[in-house]
């Protein structure tokens, strides 16, 4: 019995589809087990920031506790981030704490944005204070904003998190 004939070049196609699947399994292979290693660094990392972040509260307690054994006094580090939300509308705004509103991206009532307190962003604070509001937050504060109201680009669309 005669076998049917077959085009050279559908058997060409033939062996080229099988070697691309083969080749994309194989990285879908490599993709999850890089996917899987990152998870486990990022919980590592996470871990690690949770770890620091208890030493650190101990630590101020401890220099605290010791400070009031000795009569002292102790004064705790500066805050380096701050919660900014806006209070007040936009009826009669100053240019410039408009201006110092809009790089705050407090367009907004209501809205609040996480800020790198420094020398330049306090002075902007100061120049907006009639129209916000603002404060150190703790970890538990950042924890429930993040997780209730948190957004997050993604593909530059807004992404709920």
């Amino acid at each position: 019995k005669k076998l049917p004939q077959v085009p050279e070049t559908l058997l060409k196609k033939r062996k080229k589809f099988e070697e691309l699947k083969a080749k994309r399994a194989k990285a879908v292979l490599q993709e999850k087990k890089n996917a899987r290693t990152k998870r486990r660094e990022i919980f590592k990392r996470a871990e690690k920031y949770v770890k620091e972040y208890r030493i650190q509260e101990r630590d101020e307690i401890r220099l605290a506790r010791q400070a009031r054994k000795n009569d002292n006094f102790y004064v705790p580090a500066e805050p380096k981030v701050a919660f900014v939300m806006r209070i007040r509308g936009i009826n009669g705004v100053h240019p410039k704490p408009r201006k110092v509103m809009q790089l705050f991206r407090l367009r907004q009532i209501n809205n609040g944005v996480f800020i790198k307190l420094n020398k330049a962003t306090l002075h902007m604070l100061r120049i907006a204070q009639p129209y916000i509001t603002w404060g150190e937050p703790n970890l538990k504060s950042v924890r429930e904003l993040v997780y209730k109201r948190g957004y997050g680009k993604v593909d530059n669309r807004r992404v709920p998190l």
